[in-house]
């Protein structure tokens, strides 16, 4: 089928993550549901603009976000490009499908001062594996800027002591070399000889289970909401560390290209989004600050 070659084509060419390929699984599914339930139809290679136009519709209708409609657009177009190169189709129905209007949302982060505190107290801990490895999760998502999955991934060779640099695998098998500070480094070598003390060196990855195995999603996301719920109370996804580590580092004066190149961003439109939380922060200095912001 089409669709089984179209999967096959983003999972073994274009080397897709795994969280990606089911998310275009799961859109392809429901606009076959669609398609079946009010045109009686089981062939989504034969459809129309007006058919994608109303499912568009039902989507909206039934209260579904503009970003996840706007994804499921994408995938539908992706797929008819794909079978345009691969089964003689003719023309794309969903080349012409407009993109839904979204609100604009800022990214959400810590407050710096408020994460720094809870690093410098954390670091104070006993000699525990579990602990050590909890702090080092935070530390790396916080001081590198890397996603969940790249931490995941990350191997001990990766880490060049010598030069305080570590080797990530980003999206598309991009590689990008970031930085890491004298005391980020200190806190990986205490974690890897606690590590090698407990498991040996069975394999290279550098986080690990309580059992020794290499982590996972879910653990990730686990640790960081034990850990930084207590900021403020509510849960907190690995993103926001990621978050943090751009709009501290526009903050304090890096630049945007530095920052796109530290984050693994394809392009600098993805790193813009942080300086709206540059610009709201300005603007509280100068209301606060300036004499004539105060007239009314």
């Amino acid at each position: 089928m089409p669709i089984d070659l179209f999967i096959s084509y983003i999972t073994n060419e274009k080397r897709y993550s795994p969280h990606t390929i089911l998310a275009y699984q799961k859109d392809l599914q429901l606009f076959s549901e669609f398609i079946y339930k009010e045109y009686e139809s089981d062939n989504i290679d034969d459809v129309n603009h007006e058919l994608i136009r109303s499912w568009v519709v039902s989507m909206i209708d039934d209260g579904i976000s503009g970003t996840t409609v706007n994804r499921k657009i994408s995938t539908l177009k992706s797929y008819y490009n794909f079978l345009i190169r691969n089964t003689g189709l003719k023309e794309n129905p969903a080349r012409q499908m407009a993109s839904v209007k979204t609100p604009s949302r800022l990214p959400k982060y810590f407050k710096e001062d408020q994460l720094i505190e809870y690093l410098e107290k954390s670091s104070k801990i006993e000699n525990n594996f579990s602990r050590l490895r909890d702090l080092l999760v935070i530390e790396m998502l916080y001081s590198t800027g890397m996603r969940r999955s790249e931490l995941i991934n990350l191997t001990i060779s990766s880490i060049d002591f010598s030069a305080n640099t570590i080797k990530v695998l980003g999206k598309r098998n991009k590689q990008r070399i970031i930085p890491l500070s004298d005391k980020l480094v200190d806190t990986i070598q205490t974690y890897i000889l606690q590590r090698d003390a407990r498991f040996g060196r069975k394999h290279d990855y550098l986080i690990l289970t309580d059992k020794g195995s290499k982590s996972y999603s879910n653990q990730i996301y686990r640790i960081i909401n034990k850990e930084l719920s207590v900021l403020t109370g509510s849960v907190k996804s690995p993103h926001i560390l990621r978050h943090s580590f751009a709009t501290h580092m526009l903050n304090n004066g890096a630049d945007l290209n530095s920052i796109k190149e530290i984050l693994g961003h394809a392009n600098l439109t993805a790193t813009q989004v942080y300086t709206h939380n540059t610009i709201e922060k300005l603007k509280k200095v100068y209301s606060d600050a300036h004499p004539r912001a105060k007239i009314k």
